[in-house]
């Protein structure tokens, strides 16, 4: 006999929640923290040696202190505000573009037959081949080393997209619409969190693309910026700042890959058991 339906509990919605850093993480975390300080510790020890002249390798203290003069200056905050401004901009719309011509391709024999190929190829060329093009285009602007960026960033994401969607079982799909989804509903229930992990794999490898291109293009024009702040030590052969701001812009992408990718990663991962689920944060 069935009980009473008034007594039922009611279905609970499962929800994409991003993990918490447990023990093992902050133990692998440790283990980083203390690689890095041998690491920084030798390279001290090996510039204070010298066996070769401080300003070929200088010490790290020097690139500390020079590091501390940019950001007691304003400098390395202006540049850096305005990279991450750029960053968003660029990527936001490439993330936009990229996903939507991703669907397309993913769900159109004619679009995969023939825009997979030329997004393909496209991805495989390298973003700062695009310089030529935006400065010939767009001239020495802002909106060239948006355009750089973009294109940095979109077919990285549409071409994971489409292959995320080709991926999907299809015995997925037949029982979806033996049960009556079609059109949008489809979409939305079965294909789009099918495919989800390969997009999040998509996204972080398109910011990855993103920030390279960035610097790249600010390297060639930019009155602020991380890429300007590079060739502005270049310019004054300060090599102590031209290694402060690499060490800053390794910092930037770290953080982004382990406080925002790499937890998405995960947490898609757990959510739709894909890989192991006891996977771990990255520290």
């Amino acid at each position: 006999m069935m009980g009473d339906p008034r007594h039922a509990q009611p279905l609970r919605r499962s929800t994409l929640r991003l993990p918490r850093p447990d023990r093992a993480w902050w133990k692998h975390l440790g283990a980083g923290v203390l690689f890095l300080l041998l690491l920084f510790g030798g390279w001290e020890a090996l510039a204070r040696m010298g066996f070769w002249p401080r300003y070929l390798v200088p010490a790290f203290t020097d690139v500390l202190r020079a590091l501390w003069g940019t950001a007691q200056s304003g400098g390395l905050v202006a540049g850096l505000a305005a990279s991450v401004m750029r960053l968003v901009l660029g990527y936001g719309i490439g993330l936009v573009l990229g996903l939507g011509l991703g669907l397309w391709m993913g769900r159109s024999r004619i679009a995969e037959s023939t825009l997979g190929s030329v997004a393909l190829g496209l991805q495989a060329l390298p973003s700062v081949a695009w310089l030529p093009l935006a400065l010939i285009w767009f001239g020495l602007s802002e909106t060239a080393i948006t355009f750089v960026v973009v294109m940095g960033t979109v077919f990285a994401i549409a071409v994971a997209t489409s292959t995320a969607i080709h991926q999907t079982p299809h015995t997925w799909e037949r029982a979806a619409r033996n049960l009556g989804a079609r059109g949008h509903a489809l979409l939305l229930h079965l294909t789009l969190p099918a495919a989800l992990p390969g997009i999040a794999m998509g996204m972080k490898q398109g910011w990855s693309f993103a920030w390279r291109s960035l610097i790249a293009a600010e390297m060639v024009y930019s009155t602020v910026g991380l890429g300007h702040l590079l060739m502005f030590g270049r310019e004054l052969n300060d090599l102590p700042l031209v290694m402060a701001v690499m060490l800053v812009i390794v910092a930037v992408g770290l953080a982004a890959d382990r406080l925002a990718f790499g937890r998405l990663e995960v947490a898609v991962q757990r959510r739709w058991g894909v890989g192991r689920r006891d996977a771990k944060l990255p520290a």
